[in-house]
């Protein structure tokens, strides 16, 4: 009976840090906002203990602040801090396509093409699209069975997600779905070097076309310049 009941807040401790994670990657709790225990306890229905635990991992995870006697925040990373993670998520990546060329199986090529048309039957929402891109990369991370690899990509992706949702710009997601396609063509072929060469240029363009400018060495003349224009100053 004991067993049970341990058995059964351990559940509820990770359907709690699993709702709270899907509604941050989704977007519903934005970028700085507060996270209060007994709140998010009576509209979960569990006590403030097992909220508190998920708040904890999700910290771990770099999705939420915690400050002492300031409570827990959604964490707001800086743009540094999303070029460094990023940096870093490149170099993890490609030790998974590495990994992986060649390799996959049957079953794991349908979950992933499966996936890859989830995501581009999700397009129209930004969110929802935003999450399933990075799944698709944890997916990925998963099939390779390297346990310290699935744990850091999948806290660099849960944080990239974080940081897409507050400086990203809207574009198109054709690409990254394009793009995901192309990789798992590669990867299905054992084109390591290929598949290692897109995926380093599929994390760069997110950086740089959906995300973080890269450091702006324009002229300020160039800058103004159109604006001159706009008010009748060129």
């Amino acid at each position: 009976m004991t067993q049970k009941v341990a058995d059964s807040g351990r559940g509820r401790s990770h359907a709690v840090h699993r709702a709270l994670k899907r509604a941050i990657l989704d977007q519903a709790l934005s970028p700085g906002a507060k996270l209060p225990e007994d709140s998010i306890g009576e509209r979960l229905g569990v006590s403030r203990t097992l909220v508190r635990e998920a708040l904890v991992r999700l910290s771990e995870e770099g999705l939420v602040d915690l400050r002492p006697n300031k409570g827990a925040t959604v964490a707001r990373p800086t743009l540094e801090e999303g070029r460094n993670l990023f940096l870093t998520r490149m170099a993890l990546e490609r030790l998974v396509v590495e990994t992986l060329s060649g390799k996959l199986t049957k079953e794991q090529i349908d979950t992933l093409s499966a996936h890859i048309a989830a995501e581009d039957a999700a397009k129209p929402e930004h969110a929802l699209s935003i999450r399933l891109a990075g799944e698709f990369h944890t997916l990925l991370a998963q099939m390779t069975n390297n346990a310290s690899l699935i744990r850091y990509v999948n806290e660099t992706v849960a944080r990239s997600s974080l940081i897409l949702a507050l400086y990203g710009r809207p574009h198109s997601s054709d690409c990254a779905v394009s793009e995901h396609q192309d990789i798992l063509d590669h990867l299905i072929a054992g084109k390591s070097d290929a598949a290692t060469k897109l995926m380093t240029h599929h994390l760069d363009s997110i950086t740089t076309r959906a995300l973080l400018p890269r450091e702006d060495d324009r002229n300020i003349k160039d800058v103004l310049s159109a604006y001159a224009v706009a008010e009748g100053l060129a």
